[in-house]
């Protein structure tokens, strides 16, 4: 990533990769539902706001944009699921990232079922934190 880009971008200095445009952002710090846009660069968000130039532009019509969820507190293996399949069900539902504690795995397969979990998590598109 290339962070003088980036910030090239966030000032409106530099067009973005992508803009969301016509969009309601949900802002999870205040609560609030803004109608904005966001600038997109090197696959990260660069900023929210009046943002028009880019190479390309998607048009949301209204639709709702919300940041990705973190579960705080999961035990990954009480819902039987491998990891593959337990990102299957929530990635899509907006889930990104999740604390686990593999206590019970642990428990059962020491080590070894430790670091395969891990090594699972590793391939998957959501963020776990052990």
């Amino acid at each position: 990533m290339d962070l003088e880009r980036l910030i090239e971008v966030a000032r409106g200095d530099a067009p973005a990769d992508l803009i969301l445009s016509n969009a309601r952002i949900v802002n999870t710090f205040t609560g609030e539902i803004e109608e904005s846009s966001v600038a997109i660069s090197q696959g990260r968000v660069a900023g929210v706001g009046d943002y028009r130039e880019a190479r390309r532009v998607v048009d949301l019509g209204g639709k709702y944009l919300s940041p990705g969820f973190i579960d705080g507190h999961v035990h990954l293996e009480s819902s039987y699921l491998h990891v593959g399949q337990y990102a299957r069900a929530v990635v899509p539902r907006g889930t990104l990232a999740a604390v686990t504690d593999l206590h019970e795995i642990a428990n059962v397969a020491g080590l070894e079922g430790m670091r395969y979990i891990m090594d699972c998590a590793r391939r998957v598109p959501l963020d776990l934190f052990f």
